[in-house]
């Protein structure tokens, strides 16, 4: 392969690749045109871009020709961004990245290359280092049919566990989201053996805590699990038997707002006189943002959603008793809706608190983008660099995944896996949450069908959520590459309940429809259970290397090495039989997994080359 000016991805170029601890020494060689005089390193903190650090390059001879070598050694935690700076008999040029990863000269421009510099303490929580992680949406997932008690009287419920959701509004125009089927935590427990076939090593659950709607995200009392899920000791007999098959558990954790109808706000008047909104006295009252006039700041202006006041010490000791009280009944961790919104210095305490119950309890953020550099109401973000977050939601990769399946470019896959790679610490992403479908986006076999709910309202949705015979079988196709992605990617696959077997659903609440039991498309559950198995293959279990192999516009492969293991995975989203070249050496040693045998691949399949293993 012809060495590049510069590769950042190259570790002829920089060694050693992505993220680095502190303390740790990154070296750089460069390969400039002949001619070249001198060659510096300029590193700029993020958002100091007047004042950069200059590193001054020797002359070296590296891989046979001549090189301009350096190094150097970052101390602390930190975002970084650098570029080069070379003079030549020509005159000075800046060395830029030309959009991916490679080095351009040019006269002028500011465009950087990252360094995510961590703390060298940063470890990955055990409960995400292998395995599949199984998201449930708590009230559709499975009821055991046990009597419920002290549910509220305003709650409405489905007679039939296959029945069509509420999606249009009551009379007076609202939605209420107060329908429900009776999925509970006994429910749970009973399909636990049903996940352990699946490879399912840690659910995460969406909110279990009291609140008035069924997704939960309104809470109303974060010392209670909801009624109509159980009760305290259901969770913790659920912690229990999942941890005995070897299975964690992942609670919800809702603390940039709660529901306006809750024991701290009380807007409804369901827990009687106190709460901060009927009791200018209350305890509560400091937790939220009220205005002169009597209203309050909420949630995306949902008024139903109160935002509370995340750096008010109150609030903020509250949330901390909280949190250790249901890792002591039995949880492993938290994922932090919105943590976008939750400032530095609450999610600084939190980690804190968490991680001195248990070193191996994780955070786990949901943030849409790429987390390393993420700038959120105007503030950068320092979620990843050791003391804050242990992993995020991995919405860049499902986007990726998504659109080389759906619409080709197994070069543009790859290089955005990559990115993520590159500028992730390695801790962050043995954790990360690789998922294809959640509560809030569409499920995938919809979208992959080609049913695009942009732009549409829910009549529309609803009229569309049934697929066709002929959509539900490219759906289906399609749904088996992109999880094939999935399951051998860096991280960890987060299975959301119901993709499975079949589910099609577009948004919410299209997306949470209950889990079909007895009706599973049982081809699907026969591949998620093979990819299930495959995830215990050294290779990924251990997060080995991530080598790009090929890519085209129709087709890609990967390498995922670790020690002598490997796995590689071939994909062709084509619809014609697709000849993708892997290198001897490689496919040496190696059996075939799944799919279909030899080097060409027929139209909308893939092949899992793997070293055997006892398993």
């Amino acid at each position: 392969m012809p060495i590049p000016i510069f590769d950042s991805r190259d570790l002829r170029c920089k060694s050693p690749f992505g993220a680095v601890k502190a303390g740790e020494t990154v070296s750089f060689t460069l390969f400039p045109p002949p001619g070249t005089l001198g060659a510096e390193l300029l590193v700029f903190p993020a958002d100091q871009w007047d004042s950069p650090r200059r590193i001054p390059f020797s002359p070296a001879l590296s891989e046979g020709r001549p090189a301009w070598q350096g190094s150097f050694v970052p101390q602390e935690p930190a975002l970084l961004f650098y570029r080069f700076e070379l003079s030549t008999e020509d005159g000075s040029f800046r060395l830029l990245p030309d959009g991916q990863n490679q080095g351009i000269l040019a006269q002028e421009g500011d465009a950087l290359w990252q360094l995510t510099v961590y703390d060298g303490a940063m470890s990955t929580p055990a409960p995400l280092q292998k395995g599949v992680l199984y998201q449930i949406f708590p009230d559709r997932f499975c009821s055991s049919g046990s009597t419920k008690e002290n549910v509220p009287a305003d709650r409405k419920f489905h007679g039939d566990w296959l029945e069509f959701p509420q999606y249009l509004p009551d009379p007076d125009g609202e939605y209420r989201n107060n329908d429900y089927y009776g999925g509970d935590l006994k429910g749970i427990r009973e399909k636990l053996s049903y996940l352990s076939s699946l490879g399912v090593t840690a659910l995460y659950l969406n909110p279990v805590f009291e609140a008035h709607s069924n997704h939960r995200y309104n809470t109303a009392d974060y010392t209670k699990i909801d009624p109509m899920l159980g009760t305290q000791e259901d969770f913790s007999l659920l912690c229990q038997e999942a941890k005995a098959l070897g299975m964690a558990v992942f609670l919800d954790g809702v603390f940039s707002h709660t529901g306006s109808d809750s024991i701290y706000f009380n807007r409804e008047g369901r827990y009687g006189e106190g709460g901060a909104y009927r009791d200018p006295q209350s305890p509560y009252r400091e937790w939220y943002r009220f205005r002169q006039d009597g209203s309050y700041q909420s949630w995306w202006n949902f008024d139903s959603l109160p935002e509370v006041e995340e750096e008010n010490p109150s609030y903020q000791a509250f949330i901390l008793d909280v949190v250790e009280r249901w890792l002591g009944l039995g949880a492993s961790g938290f994922r932090l809706d919105v943590a976008d919104e939750l400032p530095d210095s609450f999610l600084d305490r939190l980690r804190e608190r968490v991680k001195a119950v248990s070193p191996e309890a994780a955070l786990l953020g949901e943030v849409w983008e790429d987390a390393s550099n993420k700038v959120s109401y105007g503030q950068r973000r320092r979620y990843l660099l050791g003391r804050q977050l242990d992993s995020v939601m991995n919405y860049p990769f499902q986007s990726a995944i998504l659109n080389f399946v759906r619409f080709g470019g197994g070069e543009g896959l790859l290089q955005g896996i990559l990115t993520v790679l590159e500028h992730y610490p390695a801790p962050v992403i043995r954790g990360l949450m690789n998922t294809l479908s959640t509560h809030d986006t569409p499920r995938a076999i919809s979208l992959l069908a080609g049913v695009n709910p942009e732009g549409h309202d829910r009549v529309w949705q609803a009229n569309h959520h049934f697929l066709s015979l002929e959509e539900y079988a490219a759906g289906k196709r399609r749904l088996c590459l992109a999880s094939a992605i999935q399951y051998t990617l860096p991280g960890i696959p987060c299975l959301y309940y119901g993709d499975e077997a079949g589910l099609s659903g577009l948004k919410d609440p299209f997306n949470r429809t209950t889990y079909p039991w007895g009706l599973e498309d049982t081809g699907l559950l026969a591949h998620y259970r093979r990819l299930g198995q495959l995830r215990r293959h050294p290779a990924l279990a251990e997060n080995g290397s991530f080598v790009p192999l090929f890519a085209s516009r129709e087709g890609c492969a990967y390498l995922r090495q670790a020690g002598e293991h490997r796995v590689i995975l071939s994909v062709n989203r084509g619809s014609v039989p697709l000849a993708i070249p892997l290198p001897a050496q490689l496919r040496d040693g190696c059996e075939l997994f799944a799919g279909p045998a030899g080097k060409e691949l027929p139209g909308e399949s893939f092949q899992i080359l793997a070293t055997p293993e006892e398993h």
